[in-house]
C-alpha cells in the first residue's frame, strides 16, 4: 500500500510535515511536554545534544543521558495537537518516507508525557507527582478512529456517562489504559497513581466559569464522587487520552506523569511550580536510565 501525497505530507527535505523530523532524528524513548520552553529544561539534564529542530510549537531535542538516547518534543496544548504529534511520530518510525510504504518491521516508541495538572480529589496535594494509569477522553478524538472499542474500557465509559447524566450534545467519553511496562518502570514512592480526564479546553470543559455560563455547574462534584470497581478519577489535564488511545492503536507504549499544580477541591494553587516540574523531569530521567 502506498500512502498518497495528500494523506502523508512530506517536506522538500524529506521530513514529516509538521514536526520537520526524519526517522533518524528521534530516539525510541520520547518525552512529550506541552511548553516549547520546557524542552530546554529536559535537555539540560542530557550528557550531550545531537539534534535540535523546531517548527511552530513543535520543538525537538535529541541527546543521550548515561548512554541512553532520548528525545524530548513539545506538543503544544490539547488532543488536536497530540493527533498530529503521535501520528507523525508513528509515520517516521513505521513508514518509509521515500517509497511511501509501510515498513516491514514495526518500531515501537515509548512516549512519556511530563506535564501539569489539577487535582479533583482533596487528598492529592499541590506540588505532588501523579501518574495516570488510565485516561478518560472528554475530547472525542479517538471516536474518529476505527477499532476504538478494542482499546477502551466500555463498562467504565457507560458507568461514567450514567453517573454524570452525560449530555448527548457532548462527545462520547472514552477510557484507555497507559502502558503497564512504563508504569512499572517509572512508579516509585514519591508518585501517586490515578486516572485523569483529558478535557477539550481549559475553562468550560474543566468546569471553570468566567463570563460564560457552563451547561453543568456540578460536573466536578459529580466527577469527584464517581467510583467504578474501586477506581476514582483524580485529575484534569488536556492530552493523555489521545496519547494513550493512539499509542494503543498504533502499537506504542505511553504513560503520563504530571506535577499537580492546583487542587480544584481545596481551591489551592502552587506557589511556584517550576522547581516542581524540574524535580519531576529529573525523577523520570533517572528511572528511565536506571
Amino acid at each position: 500500500m502506498e500512502f498518497r501525497e495528500s494523506e502523508l505530507i512530506i517536506n522538500k527535505d524529506g521530513s514529516i510535515f509538521h514536526l520537520h523530523l526524519l526517522p533518524e532524528d528521534i530516539a525510541d524513548t520520547i518525552l512529550l511536554v506541552g511548553d516549547p520552553g520546557r524542552v530546554e529544561v529536559v535537555a539540560s539534564f542530557f550528557d550531550n545534544i545531537e539534534l535540535k529542530k523546531q517548527n511552530r510549537e513543535f520543538y525537538t531535542i535529541t541527546g543521550t543521558l548515561r548512554g541512553k538516547r532520548i528525545s524530548v518534543i513539545s506538543t503544544g496544548i490539547g488532543t488536536d495537537n497530540i493527533d498530529i504529534v503521535v501520528n507523525e511520530l508513528d509515520a517516521i518510525a513505521n513508514i518509509n518516507l521515500k517509497t511511501r510504504t509501510k515498513n516491514k518491521k514495526h518500531r515501537t516508541l515509548n512516549l512519556i508525557r511530563i506535564g501539569t495538572s489539577g487535582s479533583l480529589q482533596a487528598d492529592i496535594p499541590v506540588d505532588s507527582f501523579l501518574m495516570s494509569t488510565r485516561s478518560v477522553g472528554f475530547d472525542g478524538l479517538l471516536n474518529f478512529y476505527a477499532n476504538r472499542n478494542s482499546v477502551s474500557d466500555l463498562e467504565f465509559e457507560e458507568a461514567l456517562k450514567n453517573h454524570l447524566d452525560w449530555n448527548k450534545l457532548l462527545p462520547s467519553p472514552y477510557v484507555v489504559d497507559g502502558s503497564e511496562e512504563l508504569i512499572k518502570k517509572l512508579d516509585g514512592a514519591n508518585i501517586t497513581q490515578g486516572i485523569n480526564i483529558s478535557a477539550s479546553g481549559f475553562y468550560g470543559p474543566q468546569g471553570r466559569q468566567l463570563r460564560l455560563q457552563i451547561v453543568d455547574k456540578n460536573i466536578n462534584d459529580k466527577i469527584e464522587t464517581f467510583e467504578f470497581q474501586g477506581q476514582k478519577i483524580t485529575n484534569y489535564e488536556m492530552e493523555s487520552s489521545a496519547i494513550f488511545g493512539l499509542s494503543q492503536l498504533l502499537g506504542h507504549n505511553a504513560i503520563t506523569i504530571c506535577a499537580i499544580i492546583a487542587n480544584r477541591r481545596k481551591k489551592e494553587y502552587s506557589k511556584d511550580y517550576k522547581p516542581v516540574i524540574k524535580e519531576l523531569v529529573k525523577t523520570v530521567l533517572e528511572r528511565l536510565t536506571d
